[in-house]
């Protein structure tokens, strides 16, 4: 069902805001998805949308085979540039359950995948999803398909797509951010008789933040003090790009060195840094030590028992998450070894040995788009609560999300059903690929970073962008000199944005000051006359207005 907070706070946000948004006659995004197989379709999302009138066509699909049909929309005069999100409800005959895939052809642009969804035979699954169109188009035929091209009867109820113009979009994204991310606070100055003292001068400033917002490190960043002042001037979180991973760490048999892991702990924990824990085990065997390819059964066990126990008792209570197995859903190396309860066997080691840690499953290709069929959202969801059921303690959504070019309609679709969980978000590894130029990398790395941000679900943004002599990965921040390239504009242009500036200003007739401010720890000084002090206080997420009392 809807979210009733949700259009509470737009009014809240209206009334705090109202410069902002008080002539916005746009739609308002519904961030409303579902997991389960109902027996009947929900209600169409924005009441259909511009489908509202539209009836459902069939057409046929010769490059499946000559007697396959799909159900289709036809659509008209779709313009460049604007977002269309896409919902609708799925129930497939002729299989127990697949995987139906969305698709969009217009005069000459073919979109393989603007939304998935893991249908079920004789109930009703909810897809959703959306796409931006690189050209405008006069018609377009929006048709599903079974994604291993099945010829399965597919029927489709109560369809909607909505369209948002790039303001619209934008707007939505700000009422979230000061719905979500930022808190009402009135601070109250008194006497010491507790009279209020009107035109007192208050200065504020915010000191820390509360939304987890950082990047990879790698051992480049030990010694080199230029790197780790600019790191420290920007981030508040911090992951080891491979320093904790068991190549890294074991790269022979018995030879654990955990040096350069503990140089780095050192330097996050004596700048205040939260960090990541990534990762225990990596089921991709290119990534696996060498000596651990030719275990098997019992010694293959005995390595995995003493890598965790050797990891989680070195740091246990020293990183907030951990990804416990890295890549389950593209690789299995350690299954196909110990049998299909290894990865239950590894969580439950790994919450026994640090209890208070946040147990993530990190994947790639979830959120970045859904041609990839191994990693759809409703793949990632199924087989996360296939561990939940076995017993395991599994506390947050890891998503990579290495982009080539986002589809901000489908992120945002993606983001809303996996929130239907209740887990924290995390995107864990953000980049953009080096296929493209710098300057189109920090167009769309705003994009991404805008929208997980703005997202209500999402706890936290580390981006992967640690530097080496080479360079990184596939997108860094500055050059060697620490010069910001496009992509650090955009990173430096976002913090001093989402970010409370200095404010100053004096006491009302009520002896109050109000402000609105963005969630973390800030410094109050409060002067009049001859008196003056000092404070500290901060903001968490919550709805009512935060009260604070100052006495001179």
């Amino acid at each position: 069902m809807r979210d009733p907070l949700a259009f509470s706070l737009w009014a809240f946000f209206l009334v705090m805001v109202p410069p902002l948004v008080a002539s916005y006659a746009g739609p308002l995004y519904d961030y409303t998805a579902y997991t389960e197989c109902k027996k009947q379709p929900e209600a169409a999302l924005y009441k259909g949308g511009i489908l509202s009138n539209q009836s459902v066509s069939r057409i046929g699909v010769s490059a499946i085979s000559a007697s396959a049909y799909s159900p289709a929309l036809i659509l008209y005069n779709l313009t460049q540039g604007t977002i269309y999100c896409f919902s609708s409800w799925v129930k497939i005959e002729g299989a127990e359950s697949a995987l139906i895939r969305a698709s969009l052809k217009t005069e000459d642009t073919s979109y393989d995948c603007i939304g998935t969804v893991l249908a079920k035979r004789g109930c009703w699954s909810f897809l959703k999803g959306g796409f931006v169109l690189s050209s405008t188009s006069h018609l377009s035929i929006l048709f599903l398909l079974s994604s291993d091209d099945r010829d399965i009867n597919i029927a489709i109820a109560s369809n909607s797509i909505q369209p948002f113009t790039r303001e619209q979009w934008s707007t939505n994204q700000q009422y979230m951010i000061n719905s979500q991310r930022k808190r009402a606070v009135t601070v109250h100055v008194s006497d010491e008789h507790g009279e209020r003292l009107q035109g007192a001068a208050i200065n504020i400033e915010q000191v820390s933040k509360d939304f987890p917002f950082g990047s990879a490190i790698a051992k480049t960043i030990l010694g080199n003090l230029p790197y780790q002042n600019w790191f420290t001037k920007r981030f508040n979180a911090a992951v080891f790009e491979n320093e904790l991973k068991w190549y890294a760490t074991e790269p022979k048999q018995g030879k654990v060195n955990y040096t350069i892991a503990d140089q780095m702990v050192g330097f996050v924990r004596a700048n205040q840094i939260m960090a990541r824990g990534h990762n225990i085990f990596w089921e991709d065997p290119k990534y696996t030590p060498a000596w651990v390819l030719n275990l098997t059964g019992p010694e293959l066990q005995s390595a995995v028992n003493s890598r965790i126990q050797s990891l989680l008792n070195k740091y246990s209570e020293e990183f907030i998450h951990w990804d416990v197995s890295n890549e389950m859903l593209h690789f299995d190396f350690y299954e196909q070894r110990l049998g299909t309860n290894a990865t239950l066997h590894f969580y439950e080691i790994a919450h026994q040995s640090d209890p208070l840690a946040t147990l993530f499953m990190n994947e790639f290709n979830v959120v970045e788009g859904c041609s990839d069929v191994n990693s759809t959202v409703d793949t990632y969801i199924s087989r996360l609560r296939e561990l939940e059921q076995g017993g395991v303690s599994m506390n947050g959504i890891g998503l990579e999300s290495h982009f080539t070019v986002p589809n901000p309609p489908l992120m945002r679709a993606i983001l809303d059903k996996l929130a239907t969980l209740g887990l924290p978000i995390w995107l864990t590894e953000v980049d953009i690929s080096n296929a493209l130029d710098k300057k189109q990398q920090a167009i769309y790395l705003e994009e991404v970073l805008r929208e997980g941000f703005s997202h209500p679900s999402v706890n936290g943004i580390m981006l992967w962008t640690a530097l080496h002599p080479y360079g990184c990965y596939q997108m860094c921040l500055t050059d060697h000199n620490f010069q910001n390239l496009p992509a650090g504009d955009v990173v430096d242009k976002l913090l001093k944005e989402w970010q409370t500036g200095k404010i100053e200003g004096e006491t009302d007739e009520h002896g109050s000051y109000s402000f609105y401010g963005f969630l973390g720890e800030y410094e109050i000084s409060v002067g009049y006359g001859n008196r003056s002090a000092n404070s500290k206080i901060s903001l968490g997420r919550a709805d009512e207005t935060k009260h604070y009392n100052i006495r001179l």
